[in-house]
This record gives structure tokens, C-alpha cells and sequence, in this order.
């Protein structure tokens, strides 16, 4: 199995100013982004505005982004769906296209009990080879996948982990404690990287690497190597951008700052919209405080 990485981006989809996607920007992005610190690329996530994408986009999107980068780093699919059937069915496409994992987010809306969440994430871990993440993230899906749960599926071979957005340290701490051995946690929050890694998680599915994603991984290898109090400065510092990227919806503010920045992803689909002006206020004053590792040079298109 390909070593996933510690530091993991959930990769913004570009569109283009006609709203399609922007594939040759996509690619420019996942190689900008393993410039700058990132080891793999959670693509047609949440931050990819998976819900507006169709699978023909996503499809392609696999395609285009494992194309680009090879093997400088893993590309993991965001295949999860409320349809079990519908992402099995996307699973297997992704697995077809040869990407190096996938992400399967919690059911959101159909509410399925514990035993159903079992049952999902069974059927589509038996269904493929694909190294299989969970994602859990209720904020998002109101139903939370429980620590017993995810004890249990950790004991599937090829269910190798969970990114971990619940801000729930006491299950997380549950998690780590009691499922299998080798099993991974990735925080789903950028505030939670470090809390997290300090519990004895793995690393984290992040946003903010987009713009700083030089400083998390430095972050995260000074933690590994004992270096704590280096640690907790950066997170300290950064901890205020990553405020200002969730001052609305995710990934409203991130694709805001991306184009301030001069990399052009354009704006987000339907029902998402720009931000506010006294949203983006606070983004670009916030920008200005930091310094920007992603690389933008050759990445400037005028829309």
C-alpha cells in the first residue's frame, strides 16, 4: 500500500468563469500543492464542492490529478455517498482510474443507525482493494459515526483509518486507544491538528495547507521529533487564519483567498456563493498577516 502521508490536502475543485471544471488548473493546484508541503490530495471532497460535482466531473477529476502527479504523492478520491450503492459504484471507478485510496464520508440526511453505518462502510471496503478512509465529520452529516463503531470496522484490513472531524477528543482518544493496530487518524479540523497528534493521532486532512502548508508540515514534524513548544507556537500562529478561512461555509473563504492570492480557481458553484464584503474583509486582512508558501507563478489565468 502507497504511505498516504501525514499532511494531506482536501484539494479546491477550479472552475472556469463559464462554472465548468478547470481540469488544467487542477492539475497546476495538486502540483503546487505537493510544492508546498502536502504528501497526498483528498480529491472531490468536501472542499471540492462534492455535492454540486457529477460523476462524469469527478471521474475525470481522479483522471486528471493522478495523471499529474504520479507517484510524488497519493492521490485519495472522495467517493462517499448517502447511496451505498452510488459509492460503491464510484469506488470501483476511482479504482479503475488508479488512484491510491478513497475517502468515504459519513451518510448525511438518511440518518442510518450505528448497525447501518457498519453495514455501509463493510460493504464498500469488501467491494474494492482500495486502502478505504472514513470520514466523519457530523456537523456536516448530523449522524456521527461512534468510537465502537469505528473500533469495529478498524478490524477490515483494508479500512486503514479515519479523518476525524467530530472536535470530539474524548472519542478520538476511544479510537486510537482501542482499534486495531497500524490503524491511522487524521484530524478534519485544522484546529484539532495538533490536540490531536498530541492524543497519539497521525496527521491531518487540512484546508489551510493550501495557503501554509510548508508551516503544518513543519509543525507536525517538529511534534513528531519532540520539539512541542515549536510545535504549539506555529499552531498558535496559524491559529487565526485558520478562523478567518471558516468565517462561512467551507470552502467559501479558502477559494476567496486562493484567488486574492493570484491562483485562480474561480468562483464556487450554486448554492454557494462569494463571500460577503465584511467576510472578505477579514479574509484578505488576515492573509496579509501571513506568509504564503503555495507557489502561484505559473498559475495565473484571468477569468
Amino acid at each position: 500500500m502507497k504511505k498516504l502521508g501525514r499532511l494531506l490536502t482536501a484539494m479546491v475543485t477550479p472552475f472556469n468563469k463559464e462554472g465548468e471544471v478547470d481540469y488544467e488548473q487542477a492539475k497546476k493546484l495538486a502540483l503546487a500543492l505537493l510544492d508546498s508541503g502536502s504528501e497526498g490530495l483528498v480529491v472531490v471532497g468536501t472542499t471540492g464542492e462534492s455535492p454540486t460535482l457529477v460523476r462524469e466531473e469527478e471521474l475525470r477529476l481522479f483522471r486528471e490529478v493522478k495523471s499529474a502527479v504520479g507517484k510524488r504523492g497519493a492521490v485519495i478520491a472522495g467517493t462517499g455517498s448517502n447511496s451505498t450503492a452510488e459509492a460503491l459504484e464510484a469506488t470501483k471507478g476511482a479504482e479503475r482510474i488508479g488512484v491510491d485510496a478513497c475517502l468515504l464520508v459519513v451518510p448525511y440526511y438518511n440518518r442510518p443507525t450505528q448497525e447501518g453505518l457498519y453495514q455501509h462502510f463493510k460493504t464498500i471496503a469488501q467491494s474494492t482493494s482500495l486502502p478505504c478512509i472514513m470520514y466523519n465529520v457530523p456537523s456536516r452529516t448530523v449522524t456521527s459515526l461512534s468510537a465502537d463503531t469505528v473500533i469495529k470496522l478498524s478490524q477490515i484490513d483494508n479500512i486503514i483509518g479515519i479523518k476525524e472531524a467530530s472536535a470530539n477528543l474524548e472519542q478520538i482518544a476511544k479510537i486510537i486507544s482501542q482499534a486495531r493496530e497500524g490503524f491511522l487518524v487524521w484530524s478534519g479540523n485544522d484546529s484539532d491538528t495538533l490536540p490531536i497528534l498530541a492524543i497519539g493521532g497521525y496527521g491531518i486532512v487540512s484546508i489551510a495547507s493550501h495557503l501554509v502548508g510548508k508551516q503544518i508540515s513543519k509543525m507536525i514534524n517538529s511534534f513528531i521529533e519532540g520539539k512541542v513548544d515549536e510545535a504549539a507556537a506555529i499552531h498558535r500562529r496559524l491559529m487565526p487564519l485558520v478562523n478567518a478561512l471558516f468565517v462561512v461555509s467551507n470552502p467559501i473563504p479558502l477559494k476567496y483567498a486562493l484567488n486574492h492570492i493570484g491562483f485562480n480557481v474561480g468562483k464556487p458553484r450554486l448554492p454557494l456563493t462569494e463571500p460577503d464584503e465584511k467576510s472578505a474583509a477579514i479574509i484578505r486582512d488576515e492573509l496579509k498577516k501571513h506568509k504564503i508558501d503555495l507557489p502561484i507563478s505559473e498559475a495565473i489565468k484571468q477569468y
